[in-house]
């Protein structure tokens, strides 16, 4: 008889999307109320959960000095930029931070539950997966949304 697995969850078991990170995701995405937005697993209530809102007056650097050093998570960014046309634009970005320092189990469980959350949240233009800040820089951003 095996007990494996029962003294603690698995981690690819999906997790669910709380009522208020989709809201705050909306916010983002339609009334330009945050510029960013990370979302952290919270393994005991299964979900999806917002950690952090920036507000329309944070900068990008803000935004990457808020995500943890050594733990996953899920963020958005809503990047403004102007076209060579001189079109203001914005697009969203949606980044799975995964820190080659982070806990191995942290790392499964963001990997297994990240396409689950995204297609919750309708509206993002690009996605960057990142394990260190320089995959992420706002060149990258730059270069990805022109």
């Amino acid at each position: 008889m095996s007990f494996r697995g029962l003294s603690r969850p698995n981690a690819s078991c999906a997790m669910g999307v709380s009522d208020d990170s989709k809201k705050t995701f909306m916010e983002l995405q339609r009334k330009k109320v945050h510029r960013y937005v990370i979302f952290k697993v919270d393994e005991k209530k299964r979900e999806v959960v917002v950690e952090k809102i920036g507000g329309p007056a944070e900068s990008y650097d803000d935004f990457v000095a808020a995500l943890p050093e050594n733990d996953c998570r899920y963020a958005v960014y809503d990047f403004d930029f102007v076209t060579s046309e001189n079109c203001q634009k914005s697009k969203i970005f949606f980044i799975a931070w995964s820190p080659s320092t982070s806990r191995i189990r942290a790392k499964m469980l963001y990997a297994t539950s990240k396409d689950r959350f995204r297609r919750e949240l309708d509206g993002i233009h690009y996605e960057i997966q990142a394990t260190d800040p320089s995959e992420m820089d706002l060149e990258v951003l730059r270069d990805r949304a022109h």
